[in-house]
């Protein structure tokens, strides 16, 4: 048994046959006892309200065993008439009818004299009646009762059949409203594992079925974008490679041929372009370990302020060579915040000198700190280009850049952004950007504190 659908008809037709089985049954052991039961109450009414008309016409219990003997055969062909099985007393538990159990004149005992009903007449008891059995409607000598318990019998067989049929047709909806979804899920998995990424199902509910169809969704669109980053990145990879490589190999090549004779020029072209490879393979390294969770850390508690004097100074000169204000802002009072200080200044530099690249001659960057909710919130502000709405959501992507017109000549690889933002989330803290075009880009780091 494979079929999902098939499983859930059959837990539901089992479970409403269960129920449907369990319901007749009781009703059917419950309806005889308080039909009896019903019937034994109307029959002492009766013979309590007969008993006290016939006292009070009387005025006493004479010849009252002709009353209480009653005159309906207990069987087809049976005697005529038979007794009733009550005891009846007068006002001074004297036995008047005794029945089968009890003996005229006898007391009746204390036991039997509690389960006696009272008889009244005027106001005043004049005499308790006592059943000895409930046992007086047998169905074989009364046909109707046992018609009627018969119907009943059979309603409720009808009703169990019904609910049986009502079970079987909800449970193939029901089955086929869960198993449906989750077949298309099942073949969108195949499809996925197939190669077919970025396949989707439709969402038609919003319950776990939907909510699973919907992370589905999500996973499909991540694994589909994921790998064009994948192909995107070999091939940014094999570009910003190939690009040095190829000015080092034609001078090579030159050199060993005899075409070109060596001069500090040529080497120091030659070195600049080993440095930048140098530095794209460490950049890489640094990635895959921050991917790998090996990335080694040094964490230790260090003044905020510090982190962005040190930035500051580092890039001191280059800002100003281009005229630019390069300030530092930060209350001296900071709790100290629990990070590697080598792997920050790295962050750092790398936030300062992008936002030197893209910051116009007379322009102002600006490293501030603040606190927050129990963690420190550094800022790199600059009133720059900006960045483009459109760019905004994939500038911590590895390799992206949103000027395809800026080249590795201008010493840029699109990783910084990416290495900064692995190295603040290996630190327990958290890199965001802000940015509007022709005012300038925010970027914010929030750090635990030590």
């Amino acid at each position: 048994m494979r079929s999902l659908s098939l499983k859930l008809t059959l837990a539901f037709l089992v479970v409403g046959l269960t129920g449907a089985v369990l319901v007749a049954v009781i009703v059917g052991l419950q309806t005889p006892r308080q039909f009896d039961q019903f019937m034994l109450d109307a029959y002492q009414a009766d013979m309590v309200q007969n008993l006290a008309r016939v006292y009070q016409q009387q005025g006493g219990w004479d010849n009252i065993a002709a009353i209480v003997i009653r005159t309906q055969p207990q069987r087809r062909g049976g005697p005529e008439f038979s007794q009733a099985p009550v005891v009846l007393v007068d006002e001074n538990r004297v036995v008047v009818y005794g029945g089968r159990r009890y003996h005229t004149g006898e007391q009746l005992a204390e036991a039997d004299l509690a389960k006696a009903v009272p008889i009244t007449v005027n106001g005043q008891t004049v005499g308790r009646l006592l059943f000895t059995s409930s046992d007086i409607f047998n169905p074989e000598r009364e046909p109707p009762e046992a018609a009627f318990l018969r119907r009943v019998n059979q309603a409720i067989l009808f009703g169990a059949l019904g609910a049986a049929v009502v079970a079987l047709l909800l449970g193939i909806l029901l089955a086929r409203s869960i198993a449906g979804p989750v077949r298309e899920l099942t073949e969108a998995t195949e499809a996925v594992a197939g190669g077919e990424l970025g396949r989707q199902v439709e969402v038609r509910t919003s319950d776990e079925i939907g909510e699973l169809a919907v992370s589905f969704n999500q996973m499909s669109q991540d694994l589909a974008r994921g790998r064009t980053l994948r192909q995107q990145m070999t091939a940014d990879i094999a570009h910003d490679l190939r690009t040095p490589l190829s000015v080092i190999l034609g001078f090579t090549e030159a050199l060993a041929e005899g075409k070109l004779a060596g001069n500090p020029e040529m080497y120091g072209i030659m070195h600049d372009e080993a440095r930048h490879l140098q530095h794209l393979v460490e950049d890489l390294r640094t990635l895959s370990l921050a991917d790998a969770g090996e990335l080694t850390l040094n964490l230790q508690a260090c003044e905020p302020r510090a982190l962005l004097e040190r930035a500051a100074a580092a890039h001191a000169a280059g800002a100003g060579e281009k005229q630019i204000r390069l300030v530092v802002e930060a209350p001296a009072d900071l709790p100290p915040v629990n990070v590697d200080v080598e792997r920050m200044a790295q962050v750092l530099n790398n936030l300062v000198s992008n936002a030197l690249r893209y910051t116009p001659e007379g322009g102002e960057i600006k490293l501030s700190a603040a606190a927050e909710a129990g963690a420190i919130a550094l800022q790199v502000r600059d009133n720059g280009a900006g960045i483009a709405p459109a760019d905004l959501p994939y500038i911590f992507e590895r390799f992206y850049r949103g000027d395809q017109a800026r080249t590795v000549q201008e010493g840029e690889s699109g990783l910084g952004l990416a290495i900064a933002k692995s190295l603040i989330e290996a630190q327990g803290g958290t890199i965001a950007a802000a940015s509007e075009l022709g005012r300038g880009t925010t970027f914010t780091l929030v750090l635990p504190v030590a």
